[in-house]
């Protein structure tokens, strides 16, 4: 029995303990209220603001650079990144000091960078001479009997493969009669007709609008090229086009559609084929200098 009441009288005090800082709490904030609303407590002030500017740290200047501070052999083998840096700071100094001096070191540093170049030029060419499969001097001469070659054997190549391919490949042609550059194209197609005996289909969009829409033509005049025995087909020209310009589409186009051509060679000729024109060439080739 005094164990029941000895367990009922901590209970109570337990009870009693959690409601007393409750109460206590409760009793000061009533206060608090009682007094901001009778003026018997002041409220308390708000947190000061920080009203003060900061002022901006101050950027320390870097030193200026001076060609006393470097050898010529330092300033012969610094990097290009530093060496163009320590240029680009020596001018803005010569140009903002305007001094003899300064500008006289900004000149000798041009020189250094002349040189350097020039060099680096020097290098260059005998590097060519003894790998000429790293230039493409052979490949597209400059000289006026090589331009000269170099054009023959484009347009002979041009013209064969067109001419080959005339059985197996149709033009069709997409104009409007009151378009007036059709007019001028028109022009043109006959003569391409007449050189090559193709065979090209012209198609009004104004009467035949459901192949202009099956095509996505959208502006005339269109030429468009067609492999007779499968459904591939390339835009050759859109706008008017010259003669020369619809042969070397028409010729790379043809390539591209039977497989001779990747798009990564797309302007390849087959002369030039393992030149220094030839993109993949290297990967072919056991004896370029980057395997040896």
């Amino acid at each position: 029995m005094k164990m029941h009441v000895v367990t009922l009288f901590l209970a109570f005090l337990w009870i009693l303990a959690s409601f007393v800082p409750r109460a206590m709490a409760d009793d000061a904030t009533e206060k608090i209220k009682r007094g901001w609303y009778w003026y018997e407590v002041a409220p308390p002030e708000p947190p000061e603001e920080e009203n003060e500017v900061q002022k901006p740290e101050e950027q320390t200047q870097a030193p200026i650079p001076s060609l006393k501070d470097y050898s010529y052999e330092q300033l012969w083998n610094l990097h290009p990144d530093n060496f163009q840096t320590l240029l680009t700071a020596i001018q803005k100094k010569a140009v903002q000091s305007l001094s003899v001096e300064d500008v006289t070191a900004y000149y000798v540093i041009q020189d250094i960078a002349r040189r350097k170049a020039l060099a680096f030029s020097n290098v260059a060419s005998y590097v060519i001479q003894k790998h000429p499969e790293l230039s493409t001097q052979s490949d597209y001469p400059i000289t006026t009997p090589g331009v000269a070659a170099r054009i023959r054997q484009q347009a002979e190549e041009i013209e064969a493969v067109i001419r080959q391919a005339k059985s197996d490949y149709a033009l069709i042609y997409f104009y409007s009669p009151s378009c007036q550059y059709c007019y001028e194209q028109n022009k043109i197609l006959r003569f391409f007709i007449r050189k090559y005996g193709w065979d090209i289909r012209a198609i009004d969009i104004t009467q035949d609008t459901l192949t202009a829409q099956k095509f996505g033509v959208r502006n005339v005049p269109t030429l468009i090229a067609m492999y007779r025995n499968s459904e591939e087909k390339l835009p050759i020209s859109v706008g008017v086009s010259s003669l020369s310009e619809i042969e070397k589409r028409l010729h790379q186009g043809i390539r591209l559609l039977r497989g001779d051509l990747r798009p990564e060679s797309y302007s390849l000729f087959d002369f030039q084929k393992g030149s220094a024109f030839d993109v993949l060439a290297p990967l072919e080739q056991e004896n370029h200098p980057i395997k040896q």
